[in-house]
């Protein structure tokens, strides 16, 4: 069952509120001694996630379906970097970095308990109340599979959305009548994102995989070291505008670009181009709007708001988004 989008948290008592982990979706499901991890796109993920595989298996139920997120703990918070280290075609590898950083299970629906009852049919209020004993009877058994919290005060989610937003991919409204409707996106399941701004420094460009235009700009913001990280990019350029800003950015070319880290870390949008850029000197500033800052970068793609040539570049700090590093892991210890 997907979200759709939606500008604001719905009010009413027919709603209730949860986190959106910043994770890999993932159907669990146990018949005996076969576990199956499966994405929200089919593909299935235990070779991946042995750990959690494991982690499974040590549950007293022997039958379930469940539903919920795979995230990854580092240093007290969640990192999708590691996440994205997981798919990785060698056994061995992935079972070094199982051991490294164990990944957790956060459930947050039941459509299938130890007897093999399916839910799917029943509506929300009633999966969340089996969800809630069927993790009292068996998540005790291990640390890595977690009860995701839910509440029906709109004062609670609304304060999630605020003081968790740089570690939370938003927050989810469903509707306590609705059944589990699998690969549908209908309004009784709603995702909302705390939009954000920030003011970063051009520090390079790419080209556009065709013609000799601007495809995106590379962003960055200065640390309390001084030096100028990349934090992510942004590619909602006008068509209009493209010629001739590739004139005016092509003017500034002037190596390094970026004084800290090199652009091109893992991430949800690595290509195999993601590492070649065109460096600028640090005079452009763009405003950019954003949904989630994790891991000292954009997470996602950001929009570009306007150009800030009013605004200095030294200005430009990681102080903007500082407030973002709050975990949202307390919410689950």
């Amino acid at each position: 069952m997907e979200a759709l989008s939606a500008p604001e948290l719905p009010e009413g008592p027919e709603w209730q509120y949860e986190p959106k982990w910043d994770g890999f979706r993932c159907i669990a499901s146990r018949d005996g001694d076969t576990i199956e991890l499966q994405s929200k796109a089919g593909q299935p993920l235990a070779r991946y996630f042995p750990d959690i595989v494991e982690e499974l298996g040590k549950l007293g139920a022997k039958k379930f379906v469940l539903d919920g997120e795979l995230v990854i703990p580092v240093d007290g918070d969640l990192s999708f970097n590691e996440l994205q280290l997981r798919l990785h075609p060698a056994a061995s590898r992935v079972n070094m970095l199982a051991k490294l950083h164990p990944a957790m299970y956060v459930v947050f629906d039941l459509l299938s308990d130890e007897r093999g009852t399916s839910y799917i049919d029943h509506p929300l209020r009633e999966r969340r109340q089996r969800l809630e004993a069927f993790a009292g009877r068996y998540f005790d058994a291990t640390d890595c599979v977690r009860l995701s919290p839910a509440t029906s005060d709109l004062n609670d989610a609304r304060r999630w959305l605020r003081t968790m937003g740089g570690g939370l991919d938003g927050i989810i409204a469903k509707n306590l009548d609705a059944v589990y409707e699998a690969g549908e996106r209908t309004g009784s399941m709603q995702k909302i994102k705390d939009l954000r701004t920030a003011d970063c420094v051009v520090g390079g460009f790419r080209y556009a995989s065709k013609g000799r235009v601007v495809g995106s700009l590379l962003l960055g913001l200065y640390g309390d070291d001084g030096l100028l990280h990349p934090v992510g990019f942004t590619s909602s350029i006008p068509a209009a505008e493209r010629a001739a800003l590739t004139k005016q950015l092509e003017d500034l070319r002037e190596p390094p670009g970026f004084t800290g880290r090199a652009p091109g870390g893992p991430s949800r949008w690595s290509t195999e181009r993601s590492g070649e850029f065109e460096p600028l000197a640090p005079k452009l500033v763009v405003e950019v709007q954003y949904d989630h800052f994790t891991g000292g970068r954009f997470r996602h793609g950001t929009r570009l708001v306007r150009w800030r040539p009013d605004k200095a570049p030294r200005q430009c700090t990681m102080a903007q988004v500082e407030h973002e590093s709050r975990s949202p892991l307390r919410l689950i210890a």
